[in-house]
């Protein structure tokens, strides 16, 4: 995708002089690496967003997707590595496994059994999540949250057949959820942590991690990339 005939791509992040912040998520104190003003120009970005061709996500994203200025991720991975090391303790090369501008539109009433539930993205703990907001007014952030059967926040390999083998048990007896974005304590999760969205603010955590969208009820949906919560996603792998 490209943006308006003959404009040059949004510079890519300077991270030099960024705020870094380390939080924990939970009672398995999960580390939340947050960065703040973390693109040096992130109106810039917006606007290539508004020229981007946005198609419908895969993967049960709730929305639509675009592809990134070239560069984005250039200036700002060594500093992305730093931070995860700090963080995670992963110290080895960073990958960019895929990464997209993002907008979550789907209604309510259209949501997937799965995109009403907390999830995970990846199971192994090189995989790393990012997320950068972009919307002025903060808007919708990211929740984390605690299976209360299992009392798991991750679930990694080792969980995975149980977590899912005990979930598929509640769903079946319990019935689906409601239709409805994951919006606090449930009946199946308890709600463990919320990063709060914020202006040209990324986050780092692990893909283990179960979260999801802090997106209210309220929320207006738009799929235009000025008025939605436009963010830039992406899955790293860190060595």
């Amino acid at each position: 995708d490209r943006g308006a005939a003959g404009a040059a791509p949004p510079a890519a992040p300077m991270m030099a002089a960024m705020p870094v912040r380390i939080e924990t998520i939970g009672d398995e104190a999960q580390p939340l690496c947050i960065l703040d003003d973390f693109a040096p120009d992130p109106d810039a970005l917006r606007g290539f967003a508004a020229t981007a061709a946005f198609e419908p996500a895969l993967h049960h994203y709730p929305g639509i997707r675009a592809a990134l200025p070239p560069g984005y991720f250039d200036a700002a991975l060594p500093a992305i590595a730093e931070a995860a090391a700090r963080a995670f303790a992963r110290t080895g090369p960073v990958t960019i496994i895929d990464a997209s501008f993002s907008i979550v539109t789907t209604p309510p009433a259209a949501l997937g059994i799965a995109q009403r539930l907390p999830h995970v993205d990846a199971f192994t703990p090189d995989r790393i999540a990012f997320i950068h907001y972009l919307s002025p007014e903060g808007g919708d952030g990211t929740a984390f949250f605690r299976h209360r059967s299992t009392g798991f926040e991750t679930v990694t390999e080792e969980r995975r057949a149980l977590y899912f083998r005990q979930l598929d048990t509640e769903l079946r007896h319990r019935g689906p959820p409601p239709a409805a974005y994951v919006a606090g304590d449930t009946a199946l999760f308890a709600q463990a942590h919320v990063a709060e969205a914020r202006y040209n603010r990324a986050l780092l955590y692990r893909s283990s991690n179960l979260h999801s969208g802090a997106i209210s009820p309220e929320a207006a949906l738009s799929p235009d990339p000025r008025q939605g919560r436009l963010t830039i996603t992406a899955f790293l792998s860190i060595g």
